[in-house]
């Protein structure tokens, strides 16, 4: 089945050579490309959260698959989807389905199903599959939406990607999309976020959910975020690095109710 592009023209241009026009404006040229684990990277309209992705994926050697964690939010489908087979299209193109590696995930998970309702209109994937098109045409994907649950489940799903690499040699960059703090003055997200952030960096996902209790810390895509940081320390990750961050205010001027965008990257 397509998948067929259910924000181009909203979050993002709808047309190519628009779409490929500021993805470059976003992604600086003068970067070294490294090994990665994975990221962590925000999913709201380009205009705001352009350049956090443009940074975080301009610097990542992207591997022929990259495995797409994201939140449900719009309660669809099944609460931990996957689709293994298919094909995802935005203006720029097709992007396949890495159908050897989502079957081997949803064989070693006792956790995610396999669904495409879940996908169908969730916009947390989908922006990240043009970045990832404009730095490798041809790269493959494995989409997986999970939706709120005992934070032992995401750890679950992140041991189950983790085995399902090293069983099949597939070496794929694993990305957790992700917007921080929503909705709160310039300096409370900053403050907020700094405490998730932290602990991100730290691959310490017991913190991360720790704090966003204690902090109330409003992180859309904590679970994908999980998923990952337990995944990258099965995968024996290295160091971290926070690359980027800015909120909304910095694009609009609004610094009275903001949206935080975080852009990690775990190296290998």
């Amino acid at each position: 089945m397509i998948r067929n592009a259910a924000v181009a023209g909203q979050f993002y241009p709808a047309w190519p050579d628009e779409l490929r026009e500021m993805i470059k404006y976003f992604s600086p040229e003068d970067v070294t490309k490294a090994d990665a684990v994975g990221a962590v990277c925000p999913h709201a309209g380009y205009v705001y959260s352009g350049p956090v992705a443009g940074a975080v994926i301009s610097r990542i050697k992207l591997t022929d698959t990259v495995i797409i964690l994201g939140p449900n939010h719009r309660g669809m489908g099944k609460p931990f989807s996957i689709m293994k087979e298919g094909s995802w299209k935005t203006p720029l193109g097709e992007v396949k389905v890495d159908t050897g590696l989502a079957q081997a995930i949803l064989k070693a998970s006792g956790n995610i199903e396999e669904d495409s309702l879940a996908h169908r209109y969730e916009h947390s994937l989908e922006v990240q599959v043009p970045f990832l098109q404009y730095f490798k045409p041809d790269v493959q994907i494995v989409p997986i939406v999970l939706s709120l649950a005992n934070p032992e489940v995401y750890r679950e799903i992140g041991r189950a990607i983790a085995a399902s690499q090293k069983a099949t040699g597939i070496d794929a960059v694993i990305l957790a999309s992700s917007d921080m703090t929503h909705y709160e003055p310039h300096e409370s997200a900053k403050a907020k976020d700094k405490q998730a952030i932290e602990a991100i960096l730290n691959l310490d996902a017991d913190q991360l959910v720790k704090r966003i209790a204690k902090y109330d810390i409003s992180m859309c895509g904590y679970a994908p975020v999980v998923a990952l940081i337990t995944a990258a320390v099965e995968l024996g990750a290295g160091k971290t690095e926070l690359v980027k961050y800015q909120t909304s205010g910095d694009t609009s001027g609004d610094f009275s109710s903001v949206v935080g965008y975080a852009g990690i990257i775990i190296w290998k």
